[in-house]
């Protein structure tokens, strides 16, 4: 099954959520609005930090920013930062000494092909799409968290 990690979810959440505010937030107010554990957003941010997603101001007032709106950053840049490359098995892109059987394998190099449409499709997906169209703000058990979309129902045919 392929399934994104817990960590790179909240990843999302945590750059959803900055944008929504907008300026400069530190991790416990970005845990308080979220609802994810604080050290948890920590681990995060450190990790969107390092990949240049975020950037920390310190002292006083500080925290993390956005360094680019959400439409110029990719799902997979996301994934990468937190999880590293995009890679459905371990011989993807010629990697050797992944897979006890990779010399007699019929496959090895075929997965490329696979992988490389799954990189393109999350490139191409940025996390503004993700963003339900008039998204605003709700109150969910004391935090404010982004609003689910909102959905009409199709006339019967």
């Amino acid at each position: 099954m392929l399934r994104l990690s817990k960590l790179t979810d909240y990843a999302v959440v945590v750059l959803m959520r900055l944008d929504a505010e907008g300026g400069v937030r530190n991790a416990p107010a970005l845990a308080q609005a979220t609802g994810v554990a604080e050290p948890t957003v920590s681990k995060v941010l450190k990790l969107l930090a390092h990949a240049e997603l975020v950037e920390g101001q310190r002292g006083a007032g500080g925290g993390y920013r956005l360094t680019r709106p959400l439409a110029a950053i990719p799902v997979s840049d996301v994934i990468v930062a937190i999880d590293g490359p995009i890679a459905l098995t371990a011989c993807v892109d010629g990697a050797q000494g992944g897979c006890e059987a990779e010399c007699l394998c019929q496959v090895r190099g075929q997965w490329d092909k696979v992988n490389d449409a799954i990189r393109s499709a999350l490139a191409d997906i940025t996390l503004a799409d993700l963003r339900p169209p008039g998204q605003g703000l709700r109150q969910c058990g004391g935090h404010a968290h982004a609003a689910a979309p909102v959905t009409t129902a199709l006339p019967a045919e």
